[in-house]
C-alpha cells in the first residue's frame, strides 16, 4: 500500500520519494531493525555555535537545585533580543529533550526583564548541552502498547508569584510520547490542592491521547494515573469533604467525574519513583541521571 500510494503521489504531484525519513524540521530520525531514535544533536551543535557556547565549560544538570531562579530587581539588566532569542530556541528544543523542559521553562517566566542572574541559568543549560548533545528519545518496537501516565507538581514552586507547577508525562508501553511543565494559573493553599489540579491536567492530556489512538483502533479505558500523593486521591474518591475543597474551582473537578465514567484511574506511586517529578524541580545528579533514563532517554552510538 505504501509503494501503491507513493506511485499514485508521483503521478499527480511534481514530487520524488526520498526514502526513509531521516531528518525532519530539525529532528534527526534513525530507524533500526529495534527501533526509532529521535533527536537534536545537529541543532544543539547549531544553537552552540549561534550563542558563542561551543567552547564553553560543560556540567552535568541542567539547573542548580540550591539555587532557585527568582526575581531580581537590583540585578544588571540585559539584552532582552539575546535572552529571548536563547529561550526561543530552546524551546524547540525540548521536542526532544525533556530532560531540560523544567530548566527553560522557569528561565521562559523571567523574559519581560531578564537580569544576568537569569542569564546566568540561562546559559548553564548551554553548558549542560555541550555536555550531553546526542542525547534523544529511544522508541522500541518491542514491549507493550499500554498508555499510563505520570502526575506531579512542586507545591509553592514559583518564586515569582508563590504559584505550584505542574508536570506530566504520558507514555505508550515504554515509550515516552507527551511531556509538559506549566505554571499553575492559581495560587494553591495546600499540597493537595497543587496535586490535584496537577492531575486535572494529567487527565486532559490522557483524554486527548485516548480521542487520538481511537482512530488507530485503540480504546483505552481505565488509563493509570500515577500521582505520588495519597489526599488528592482521596477527593477524587470521596465528593463529600466539602471543608477540604470547597476552595478548589469546578473546573478542575472533572478529575473525578472523569474517575466515575471509567476512563482514568489514579494510581498511589512511591515519590521515588514518580517519574513526572523530573518536569517540576531540580534534582542533584544522581536522581537527574535515573530520571531521564527512566523516561527513555539515551546517548544513541
Amino acid at each position: 500500500m505504501c509503494k501503491e500510494f507513493e506511485e499514485i503521489m508521483k503521478s499527480r504531484f511534481q514530487m520524488s520519494s526520498m526514502g526513509e525519513i531521516n531528518f525532519f524540521l530539525g529532528l534527526q530520525v534513525k530507524q533500526s531493525a529495534d527501533g526509532i531514535f529521535i533527536n537534536q544533536s545537529k541543532f544543539v551543535e547549531k544553537l552552540l555555535k549561534k550563542f558563542r557556547m561551543q567552547d564553553c565549560q560543560t556540567i552535568r544538570t541542567p539547573s542548580d537545585v540550591n539555587c532557585k531562579i527568582q526575581p531580581d530587581p537590583k540585578g544588571k539588566a540585559v539584552d532582552q533580543t539575546l535572552y529571548r532569542s536563547m529561550i526561543g530556541s530552546l524551546m524547540y528544543l525540548t521536542a526532544s529533550r525533556p530532560d531540560i523542559m523544567y530548566a527553560v521553562c522557569v528561565c521562559a517566566r523571567y523574559q519581560s526583564d531578564p537580569k544576568e542572574s537569569h542569564l546566568v541559568a540561562v546559559k548553564r543549560i548551554f553548558r549542560y548541552l555541550k555536555g550531553k548533545p546526542n542525547l534523544g528519545l529511544w522508541y522500541p518496537y518491542e514491549g507493550n502498547f499500554e498508555l499510563y501516565s505520570y502526575s506531579d507538581s512542586d507545591f509553592d514552586g514559583c518564586a515569582l508569584d508563590r504559584k505550584s507547577t505542574t508536570g506530566g508525562c504520558q507514555f505508550l508501553g515504554p515509550r515516552l510520547v507527551s511531556w509538559q511543565c506549566k505554571k499553575q494559573t492559581n495560587v494553591s493553599v495546600s499540597t493537595a490542592e497543587a496535586e490535584y489540579i496537577a492531575a486535572s491536567a494529567g487527565c486532559s492530556q490522557v483524554l486527548w491521547l485516548q480521542n487520538q489512538l481511537l482512530d488507530y483502533g485503540f480504546n483505552f479505558l481505565k488509563t493509570p494515573i500515577y500521582i505520588d500523593n495519597t489526599a488528592a486521591m482521596f477527593i477524587t474518591a470521596n465528593p463529600v469533604q466539602h471543608s477540604k475543597t470547597k476552595h478548589i474551582e469546578i473546573r478542575y473537578h472533572f478529575l473525578r467525574d472523569n474517575s466515575e465514567k471509567g476512563l482514568i484511574i489514579l494510581i498511589k506511586v512511591h515519590t521515588d519513583k514518580q517519574l513526572a517529578d523530573l518536569f517540576t524541580k531540580s534534582f542533584l545528579l544522581g536522581r537527574f541521571e535515573f530520571l531521564i533514563q527512566s523516561i527513555g532517554l539515551i546517548n544513541h552510538d
